[in-house]
């Protein structure tokens, strides 16, 4: 699913990941933990094709069986919007757009017909408990149904690949513990792959793999 070799970023002077080999298989759940500043961020980025490598010429990252390296912009957004979900500790909803609307914006992008999207915006929202919440803006929701759109938002394209950095860093332990046994459900139900950059040593040990960073390598 994953095969990253010799992933390196640095910012100026800083060497932030040096060197980092990654192979991650599908249906996978790997968490990625270390200290702040190890590097995991960052990995996550470039795994997810947010940014590129330092040493792009040297270095491999295939998801899916496409080399994502090897893409021109227009293409690699493509990729990222057909083929990749992202979640984050701040869900990034728009607050202007109700659950259902915010759901659909990547399908919106890839031009998916408004009535299907919608249609599968509604089954994963009802399928992530929030049915009653179809028409309700982010401020009327809480923090753990905010993630809950934000992960339907992640899922709405059938992505192969799901990144999520910090998930339940902003919610209270039992929406946190509710968001954990959901990814692995979602797995079982949707056949993801999911990388999980987390300080959370509980959702760590859920993994199948839990990955070290220290010091921009893989330890």
């Amino acid at each position: 699913m994953i095969k990253a070799n010799n992933l390196k970023k640095t910012y100026g002077d800083l060497e932030v990941l040096k060197g980092v080999d990654l192979h991650i298989q599908k249906q996978e759940i790997v968490s990625i933990v270390g200290a702040s500043g190890a590097g995991k961020t960052t990995l996550l980025q470039l795994l997810g094709t947010l940014d590129v490598p330092s040493n792009i010429t040297e270095s491999s990252l295939e998801i899916n069986g496409v080399n994502v390296n090897g893409l021109n912009d227009k293409n690699l957004a493509k990729f990222r919007n057909e083929h990749i979900g992202f979640i984050f500790q701040f869900h990034q909803l728009l607050p202007e757009f109700t659950a259902l609307e915010n759901v659909c914006i990547p399908a919106f992008i890839k031009k998916t017909h408004k009535k299907e999207a919608e249609k599968k915006a509604k089954e994963l929202l009802d399928f992530l408990g929030l049915s009653h919440r179809f028409e309700h803006k982010p401020n009327a929701l809480s923090g753990g149904e905010q993630q809950r759109v934000a992960v339907a938002r992640s899922l709405i394209n059938s992505p192969s690949v799901v990144f999520a950095d910090e998930p339940s860093g902003n919610l209270d332990s039992e929406s946190a513990e509710n968001l954990h046994q959901l990814f692995f459900k979602l797995r079982e139900e949707f056949e993801q792959t999911f990388v999980l950059v987390t300080h959370n040593k509980d959702l760590a040990a859920m993994a199948d793999r839990c990955l070290t960073m220290v010091d921009g390598r893989m330890v």
